[in-house]
């Protein structure tokens, strides 16, 4: 396999393990770098596995059913990999105050169900940063906490 393919790998596994429903919090440890980054336009960025362990930890306990999967074939160019995915979740859980804009108190019922673009940065199997851009206003506006003009 290519170094390409091998990466495609490694960010398939991690989209399945750590975005997917099928989550497994020791994929972390497994193929993320000691300080990766990790950057969404909704959160504040994190870095390291301890800080995102800690806030994927924190999502998926206020939105339980929290699930994203990809929707067409990563592409993959030296060390880097591109994915697009859907997803989302229903709040049911405790509060949730990691959205820049604001948090949502306990179990709001609310549904969010968005789309992005991730690009990935791989080298020697661990990922070292994951920087996307997701539709972030209409996950905010389902979530209540801005409203459509």
């Amino acid at each position: 396999m290519s170094k390409q393919d091998d990466n495609k790998t490694v960010v398939g596994r991690w989209f399945t393990e750590f975005w997917g429903k099928s989550f497994n919090l020791g994929i972390v440890d497994e193929i993320a770098a000691p300080d990766m980054l990790l950057k969404y336009s909704l959160h504040e960025p994190r870095r390291g596995r301890d800080d995102i362990k800690a806030f994927i930890t924190d999502f998926r306990a206020a939105f339980p059913d929290l699930n994203f999967w990809g929707t067409a074939d990563l592409i993959a160019d030296g060390d880097y990999v591109v994915g697009q995915w859907e997803g989302g979740g229903t709040h049911t859980g405790p509060a949730f105050k990691d959205f820049l804009i604001g948090g949502l108190p306990a179990a709001t019922g609310r549904k969010m169900h968005f789309t992005g673009t991730t690009v990935l940065k791989v080298i020697n199997g661990k990922i070292v940063q994951e920087i996307g851009l997701d539709d972030g206003v209409t996950a905010l506006t389902q979530l209540g906490l801005i409203q459509a003009a």
